[in-house]
């Protein structure tokens, strides 16, 4: 009984998502509160996962690098110069433009690893491929949007490490230390942690959703059609490099979400500190409508696999 209803939960992620990200909008203040507790909602999300990882997850991805070399690669071509074409294509004003090109240039979403779980993808993959992207994105972010947009970010580079390290890494150790040395307890309970992460990913969404509700209030239809293009064409695209390079379909689906989701909060909060608030828009927006899409998209995979398992 409890097992059915934890998968229900776990399954219907998009629902929850969608339910209290109308919640923060419309009454942001008690989601607000929850400001200063983003990184432990992001490392309790990262615990659950690495407490239903096994350490073969890893070794694969360790036994073939070139796949997080595609990944890695992906991500910061696809992206940024995608955001570019399109913020030509749709004539954006410059703050719009240099907003959407600095989300096109963030690394991959944390919530991309939830996703990635809950899509039945290869989440060890999805987890590399964040931590590789995260890593790189001192270096990379503030290049490629200078190289795309003229502007030079200063990204403070071991606050960020740091910051992968306490969010993403350490908990995921954690959970697999849990899972090792409390291994016949944890089994007993293991559909729960799924449930937990998908619980604080819900929340992180709001959270986001909350800070910036003057911004979303504030988006046209143009930077909405131009946001959601990028956002379908990273994922589309995303899956295509998968094919190309005959990956399995776990890994096209990590691919598609991980190029698909950008850490758009990371995007918002350089927009604000170094262009102003209407080049905050894009990421904005973004840090929603990616959520969404993903959510339906693993839900999607999450149902046809259960029929294929039924039949």
């Amino acid at each position: 009984m409890l097992k059915n209803a934890l998968f229900f939960y776990t399954r219907h992620l998009v629902v929850w998502v969608l339910m209290l990200g109308i919640a923060a909008y419309l009454w942001p203040e008690p989601f607000m509160r929850l400001e200063y507790q983003g990184t432990w909602f992001f490392a309790l999300t990262m615990f659950g996962i690495g407490v239903v990882l096994t350490a073969d997850d890893f070794k694969r991805i360790a036994q073939k690098p070139i796949i997080v070399i595609i990944g890695s690669v992906a991500q910061f071509t696809i992206m940024p110069f995608g955001a570019f074409l399109i913020a030509k294509l749709f004539n954006l004003p410059p703050e719009i433009a240099v907003g959407l090109i600095l989300t096109g240039s963030a690394p991959g979403a944390m919530a991309s690893n939830v996703m990635s779980y809950v899509a039945r993808a290869d989440t060890a993959y999805s987890v590399s491929l964040t931590t590789v992207s995260t890593l790189l994105c001192p270096l990379l972010t503030p290049g490629l949007t200078l190289l795309l947009a003229g502007t030079e970010l200063d990204v403070p580079f071991w606050n960020m490490v740091l910051y992968v390290l306490k969010t993403v890494i350490v908990p995921l150790l954690f959970g697999f230390a849990v899972r090792h040395y409390f291994k016949k307890t944890v089994e007993k309970v293991l559909p729960i942690f799924p449930a937990i992460s998908v619980t604080f990913i819900v929340f992180i969404c709001s959270l986001v959703i909350a800070l910036n509700r003057d911004y979303l209030g504030n988006v046209t239809i143009l930077v909405f059609a131009a946001v959601l293009l990028l956002n379908i064409y990273g994922m589309l695209a995303g899956y295509g490099v998968g094919t190309l390079f005959r990956l399995a379909s776990k890994r096209r689906r990590t691919l598609t979400l991980e190029i698909g989701m950008q850490n758009a909060g990371l995007g918002t909060l350089l927009a604000l500190d170094y262009f102003g608030k209407r080049a905050a828009m894009p990421a904005a927006i973004f840090v929603f409508m990616c959520i969404i899409t993903a959510s339906v998209l693993a839900a999607f995979w999450q149902r046809r696999d259960t029929a294929q398992a039924e039949q």
